[in-house]
């Protein structure tokens, strides 16, 4: 018996959808652990393209079971709608897809509230999608957060909403001069969700340790990036959820004994969304064609990613603080047409280069890349279906990632369909190659 966590080892949008998907063959049960209707995970298969948001991505293998955890903030009428279009689809989704009943429930004035705030920060914004997903959490933390198992007790149900809607409603009438929200109408929305939901809500914890005992094999899904997590990123500009592999136990129910792999997901470039720093953005004509090449913009708000070169030193960071066992590479076809190729291997600041990710948000926007040069392999690798048939120059690009954050690329993925990846094993060192760096003032 072996599990496995998928993680993003960078400002998110990595291509875990797309790994999870190939994975799936593996594994029995796949279980959604944090985040929201914030995270956008894309899966193209025979040219036909899904999204999804809320739902597993293992949900397009039939027979395999996938798990909506207590650690997800869950948006009702976001996750029924992804339920229709899957149907039309003709996506099987009968007794194959299970709701944690503990899973915290996300309200219209949760995402009222975030939009209102968003806006009112003005250059200061985040950069949140507005789903609503970091004040369910924050309802969540305070203890008056509102969960499924709620929606099935109906007069506590409407305790609850009252409550809540009556204190948003200060905030929004007080603080952002808006309309107040009727309790009556969101209750009455909440019940009729109720029906539709039951068939799918259950004791996922009971059910997922079941399958773990039963020899089963459990894949945990990560949603967004590490550097979006909300400990070990760039704080403020993260998400609201442990992004990282340290998530997964408690957003599903498990102990962390019970996960023996963690895969870590990145992009053969960087790319972020929304505001924060970002040390390799590469700016002006090769940031938007690397964006209109690799189809940078996001799943969940359509908004530009932001791109620039591969940063060894916030990847060697993510790898560490998810104990990550080996990586899978994406989006290597989108820098075929690239010359030179570069990789950030260190951060200068004041004079001195830095090899660790700097907590502090005052010094990373001032950190200065340290760029290492390669050449490109101007070939195409879409077509690529084996290490051996990439350009010699790719596989050296591939290779040098190895050594320098010392770990193996044990998947490559050359285009978005579930067929454009390539399986390979790799010899390397165990530590990261570390080098002097000459400063030249």
């Amino acid at each position: 018996m072996s599990n496995a966590c998928v993680v993003g080892l960078q400002w998110g949008d990595e291509g875990k959808g797309k790994v999870i998907d190939i994975l799936t063959d593996e594994y029995d049960v796949i279980v959604r652990y944090q985040g929201g209707g914030n995270a956008g995970h894309t899966v193209v298969v025979s040219g036909e393209k899904f999204v999804l948001h809320l739902i597993p991505s293992g949900i397009l293998h039939p027979e395999k079971k996938c798990v909506i955890g207590n650690g997800v903030a869950l948006d009702p009428a976001l996750f029924l709608e992804e339920v229709e279009e899957l149907r039309k689809k003709d996506v099987s989704i009968k007794d194959n897809l299970f709701v944690s009943d503990r899973a915290h429930l996300v309200f219209p004035y949760h995402k009222l509230l975030d939009a209102l705030s968003e806006s009112d920060k003005g250059q200061d914004r985040i950069g949140t999608t507005g789903r609503g997903i970091g004040p369910c959490y924050a309802d969540k933390m305070a203890r008056i957060g509102i969960r499924v198992i709620e929606l099935y007790h109906l007069e506590h149900l409407k305790r609850q909403i009252r409550r809540n809607v009556e204190e948003k409603n200060r905030l929004l009438q007080g603080l952002y001069d808006t309309a107040p929200l009727s309790w009556e109408e969101i209750y009455e929305e909440y019940v009729a969700y109720a029906k539709r939901l039951e068939p799918y809500v259950c004791d996922t914890v009971e059910y997922v340790n079941e399958a773990i005992k039963g020899s089963k094999r459990v894949l945990f899904e990560g949603a967004q990036g590490s550097l979006l997590d909300v400990d070990f990123g760039t704080y403020p500009f993260i998400t609201s959820s442990n992004a990282t592999a340290c998530g997964a136990a408690p957003g599903a129910g498990v102990s962390p004994k019970q996960i023996h792999k963690i895969y870590g997901v990145m992009k053969a470039y960087t790319t972020r969304v929304g505001s924060g720093p970002f040390p390799t953005e590469a700016g002006g004509v090769l940031e938007e064609h690397l964006r209109l090449r690799g189809g940078e913009f996001g799943a969940t708000t359509g908004r530009p990613r932001r791109c620039g070169w591969f940063d060894v030193v916030a990847v060697r960071h993510a790898a560490t603080v998810n104990g990550v066992d080996e990586t899978i590479l994406t989006k290597l076809d989108v820098l075929d047409d690239q010359e030179t190729l570069k990789i950030c291997v260190g951060y200068k600041y004041n004079g001195k280069v830095h090899e660790r990710f700097p907590p502090d948000l005052a010094l990373l926007p001032q950190c200065e890349p340290v760029y290492e040069e390669r050449p490109g392999w101007r070939q195409d690798t879409s077509c690529c279906t084996s290490i051996h048939k990439l350009p010699g120059e790719a596989v050296n690009y591939v290779r040098r990632l190895e050594e320098l954050l010392g770990l193996k690329v044990t998947m490559v993925s050359v285009g978005p369909d579930r067929r454009q990846f390539i399986r390979i094993r790799s010899t390397i060192q165990k530590k990261p190659q570390r080098r002097r760096i000459t400063i030249h003032e």
